[in-house]
């Protein structure tokens, strides 16, 4: 089936185009972009809306697989796609809920909302690898099995290796160094929420400038909002700026809240970790749980921490200023960093790319093309992803339809999956997933594998 998207106002960073056009998709591709009308089965009317690549996530966390059913759950992956994001990233922070390399071949058998891809992440790695203990080193034999299954995981195709150092504090750099190392040849990434935050997160991220130049590896700070967004942020992206002036291919992404979500029983919150944010239990949230909805006391929190630590928070702690600062940088992309339990959680898993058009790209924080591109071109080629986040003939026909005028997220800390507004097409792969804030079809998604 041949689709015409008529008459919409295409915007393509990467081509720095932005001009009224039409859209030929045939086979899942993008067939022509053109001022002409071709012949086509299906039109699409996009006048009065911006026509764009579908939005590239490169920090979000994959839904779990769900072994009594044999089911890779949708719960976020709808969220994303409802948002418009046609392609993430899942496997960051260090963690994957399943065998990597059989999620990408599970989402090829059966299909996905958006087209995922993964990071093969060290915490899972090193706990597959007989290391359960997040506090201890691994021994010289489990860093040897840790190294053949990395290798492993990327082979089949995974974009590169994540680390969440600061929940794995038994960490050693030779850890660090021996899996990124993989990632060096073929430029792959190495991504990492580094090992501290507020006042240690200066040399956490001078940690990753030291293993890229060790290693010669890329690396990307993960959501540098939620790392350095409590008065460290102004120096931090200088520090940034020097290390990529010294030759380190270093850039970061960010989400656009003042609150990040992990938790209750991750390092963040060791006695000695929190003390760092200078905070009452009350800044700390349940999002799932016995307490789900309520502010922590001291009480809340003990009893969370000891009986049930992958319960879900949110953290109202980093500084409005802070995230400005990070998203209006040249060096930070935008990531949602996604994170839910079903429908509980944080809303940057349904609101982050919309929330960025109204709030950054609509009131001039961030320049226009560059916003979009911030949204797409920019995270595809950071990822080595050629036939996305373009719109070019021959590119994969992932799209977004919006309106400008109204777009904007609509999901809250208490109602986290609220549609955003503003959004009237998705199309994955040629074909219509969403429409009008709702799914169509949510087996269009397919995996994306570094080099393929």
């Amino acid at each position: 089936m041949k689709t015409l998207i008529k008459g919409g106002r295409v915007v393509d960073p990467a081509s720095k185009t932005d001009e009224i056009l039409n859209v030929l998709v045939e086979d899942g591709k993008i067939a022509a972009i053109t001022k002409d009308e071709p012949n086509a089965d299906r039109i699409i009317d996009a006048l009065g809306r911006i026509v764009c690549p579908g939005f590239v996530d490169i920090h979000m966390h994959e839904d779990p697989y769900d072994k009594e059913t044999g089911v890779l759950k949708q719960d976020i992956s709808k969220s994303m796609l409802l948002m418009g994001v046609t392609t993430a990233m899942g496997g960051n922070c260090g963690d994957n809920y399943m065998d990597p390399a059989d999620c990408l071949d599970y989402v090829d058998a059966h299909g996905n909302c958006m087209n995922l891809g993964l990071f093969a992440g060290h915490s899972y790695i090193r706990e597959h690898c007989g290391q359960p203990d997040k506090y201890a080193p691994v021994s010289d034999a489990q860093l040897e099995d840790m190294v053949a299954m990395a290798q492993k995981y990327l082979d089949a195709g995974c974009m590169g290796v994540s680390f969440g150092v600061k929940y794995i504090p038994g960490t050693r750099m030779e850890e660090m160094t021996r899996l990124a190392a993989l990632c060096t040849k073929d430029g792959r990434l190495v991504t990492s929420h580094v090992r501290n935050d507020v006042s240690r997160v200066f040399a956490a991220v001078k940690e990753m400038d030291d293993l890229a130049k060790t290693t010669g590896c890329r690396v990307q700070i993960s959501h540098i909002g939620s790392m350095g967004g409590y008065g460290q942020m102004a120096q931090l992206l200088k520090d940034i700026e020097k290390y990529r002036e010294e030759g380190t291919d270093i850039m970061c992404d960010c989400y656009p809240y003042t609150a990040f979500s992990t938790h209750i029983g991750a390092t963040t919150y060791d006695p000695e970790n929190f003390a760092e944010y200078n905070a009452d239990y009350s800044a700390i949230m349940m999002s799932t749980g016995k307490y789900a909805g309520q502010r922590c006391t001291k009480e809340i929190y003990d009893w969370e921490r000891e009986n049930a630590p992958n319960d879900i928070t949110v953290g109202f702690l980093m500084a409005e200023e802070d995230v400005d600062m990070a998203l209006r940088h040249p060096l930070v992309m935008l990531g949602s960093d996604g994170l839910r339990s079903g429908d509980q959680g944080h809303p940057r898993a349904a609101g982050s790319f919309p929330r960025y058009i109204a709030e950054y790209i609509k009131t001039g924080k961030v320049g226009f093309m560059e916003g979009f591109a911030n949204m797409t071109s920019r995270p595809a080629e950071r990822l080595g992803i050629k036939a996305k986040g373009r719109l070019a003939e021959g590119c994969d026909a992932d799209i977004v339809i919006l309106n400008y005028e109204t777009i904007k997220d609509k999901a809250t800390f208490e109602e986290p999956t609220l549609v955003p507004e503003g959004i009237d097409y998705v199309i994955v792969g040629g074909e219509i997933a969403a429409e009008s804030g709702s799914i169509v079809n949510a087996k269009l998604g397919r995996s994306v594998r570094f080099g393929r």
